[in-house]
């Protein structure tokens, strides 16, 4: 798998966890905290990871509220087909399966997480729609590779409403830069129940 080939080109797992975050996510910054909650990886390792990214020039560091804040710097030499390897590699996630369901209907939201993505998540699949649970089975038993596949299907109302809540199971979910968003016909009324 892609995922491996990373893994052993960039030696460090760690490394392999910030490139991800800050490649696919070049507009946010992160503070070291939020990068170890979010990678679940120890804070030494994310610091000295940190520095050996910023000594090559991919990332830059600049203090915030007496924070020190890391952004991907876009102007690296080579960000771009980094960039390119990293998204084929979430991309790659993007099966036959997965454009199977989006066509579901009554779907309104689909995010990829988990298995797809190379995390550790409750869950490979956050649906949210009046779709059948039915449906998304026989979808899933189809691929022999999805058979393992973990899902929560939420009805658009209560999604909303758990969001609004800051349910920690949903925001664990949403709230991970690695994980992708595939489908989404809520948007706005995703951003009103975060507010």
């Amino acid at each position: 798998m892609a995922h491996e080939a990373l893994k052993a080109l960039f030696s460090s797992q760690t490394r392999v966890k910030l490139l991800s975050v800050f490649l696919l996510h070049p507009e946010e910054e992160y503070f070291i905290r939020q990068l170890t909650r979010l990678l679940h990886e120890q804070i030494n390792s994310i610091r000295r990871e940190l520095e050996n990214l910023r000594r090559v020039g991919l990332v830059k560091a600049r203090h915030k509220n007496r924070k020190k804040y890391y952004k991907a710097d876009t102007d690296f030499l080579f960000f771009r087909e980094l960039h390119d390897m990293f998204s084929k590699e979430v991309k790659g996630g993007e099966s036959a399966t997965v454009a199977s369901l989006k066509t579901l209907p009554g779907l309104k939201f689909l995010e990829l997480a988990g298995s797809f993505v190379g995390t550790h998540s409750k869950v490979d699949l956050l649906i949210v729609g009046d779709t059948k649970k039915e449906a998304i089975e026989l979808l899933l038993s189809q691929d022999p590779s999805m058979r393992s596949v973990k899902y929560s299907l939420f009805s658009k109302a209560d999604f909303l409403y758990r969001l609004s809540l800051r349910d920690r199971f949903i925001l664990e979910i949403v709230d991970d830069p690695r994980h992708m968003v595939v489908l989404n016909h809520i948007e706005k009324e995703v951003e009103e129940a975060r507010k």
